[in-house]
């Protein structure tokens, strides 16, 4: 039998861009050429080298300057996915290109409103256009989704009293006086600590300033704070509202570290510098760390019919893995997965126009080969 090999577009040769490309190549059920996008040639030969070092796929790995407009054009005429782990600002350039080239389109970011951007461009598409499958927004709302249709189903009813989404990407140790490490985009940490959050409050969507409700939760017996962050509700604010009187997404962080971040940012102007002022701050106080975790956990809460107060909840927690000779963070794996995932569902060609998180089935992203594989059973 002859295995199907398809034409793929990775856009960022950057950490995910390098996880996205081992999570396709080495655990895909099909061929894969890749095609790495960046500006940065030393980014584009660190990744093909990544690649390629000591696997035994055969697939092509062919890198592109994307400040060469006839190597870009040419190489997206060529592919039928791309997938886009560029900064969340680059999201609708990204996005126009695959509908001028007939290309599906998965993306990672939480940025609220190039998403809406996209959605808008995308709604007519004849291509699948799959936004902010990431980690947080992407697998975290689908996980939230599904225990929400469990509670449905097992407590027959649709109308719930709160679903909370939590992610955290953390160091193994916190040290005072920030108790904190940067084990994914200094930029995206900033953005998120500053931007409005998208909540549900008394069954109506709403705003909520970042860092303004922390939370403490004990997780398989260890303690952690949790607090509001932008971007990371997707779009299931409006798929709940009217249907749940409380919905938010918040980070998980080392107790103390939400405090430190408050006291940087209560210094800052409020203005459209913000974020830039926090990442200065940030980057200076805070260093960079390679041996790193993740944790997710996502809740349903509602009454049965009998009037009983009910919750579901689910947790889980990763580590760095191995993949193709190469060890990879858990921060790399865990934002990987969900967006490759996404990829071979797009190649299933069921999917056509703007596809969020609320209509993504739960079942089978959650039971997808990446996910299981970097997740575990769900």
């Amino acid at each position: 039998m002859t295995t199907a090999k398809h034409k793929i577009f990775i856009a960022g040769a950057g950490g995910i861009g390098q996880a996205a490309g081992l999570l396709l190549r080495e655990w895909a059920d099909f061929e894969t050429d890749l095609y790495i996008g960046d500006i940065n040639e030393n980014n584009l030969r660190q990744t093909k080298e990544i690649l390629t070092a000591k696997s035994e796929r055969n697939g092509a790995v062919e890198t592109i300057n994307m400040a060469d407009k006839a190597a870009l054009q040419a190489a997206l005429q060529n592919c039928e996915v791309l997938l886009d782990c560029l900064p969340g600002e680059q999201a609708p350039r990204m996005a126009r290109f695959c509908k001028e080239f007939g290309l599906h389109y998965a993306n990672l970011t939480e940025y609220v409103a190039q998403t809406d951007e996209i959605v808008a461009l995308a709604k007519d598409a004849e291509t699948g256009f799959i936004l902010q499958t990431g980690l947080a927004p992407g697998f975290i709302n689908i996980l939230a989704m599904s225990l929400y249709q469990k509670f449905v189903r097992e407590f027959e009813t649709e109308k719930l009293e709160r679903v909370g989404m939590k992610v955290g990407a953390m160091t193994r140790y916190a040290h005072a006086p920030h108790f904190y490490g940067f084990t994914w985009s200094p930029i995206g940490v900033a953005t998120e600590y500053v931007k409005p959050c998208r909540t549900i409050r008394n069954f109506q969507i709403s705003e909520q300033p970042a860092l303004s409700e922390t939370e403490q939760i004990r997780i398989n017996g260890c303690d952690y704070e949790a607090d509001l962050t932008s971007g990371g509700a997707a779009n299931l604010t409006e798929f709940f509202a009217g249907k749940v009187r409380s919905l938010d997404y918040k980070t998980l962080r080392h107790p103390g570290h939400f405090d430190w971040a408050r006291l940087q940012i209560r210094e800052l102007p409020n203005d459209e510098t913000r974020p830039l002022r926090l990442l200065e701050i940030m980057q200076r106080e805070i260093p960079h760390v390679e041996e790193d975790f993740v944790l997710v956990h996502a809740s349903v809460e509602g009454f049965d019919r009998a009037g009983v107060r009910r919750r579901l909840e689910k947790s889980f927690r990763m580590d760095a893995i191995e993949i193709g000779g190469q060890t990879l963070r858990a921060i790399q794996t865990t934002t990987a997965a969900p967006l490759v995932e996404c990829a071979a569902m797009l190649l299933s060609g069921k999917y056509k126009g703007v596809v969020q998180q609320s209509q993504i089935e739960p079942d089978e992203f959650l039971n997808g080969k990446f996910i299981s594989r970097v997740y575990g059973t769900v």
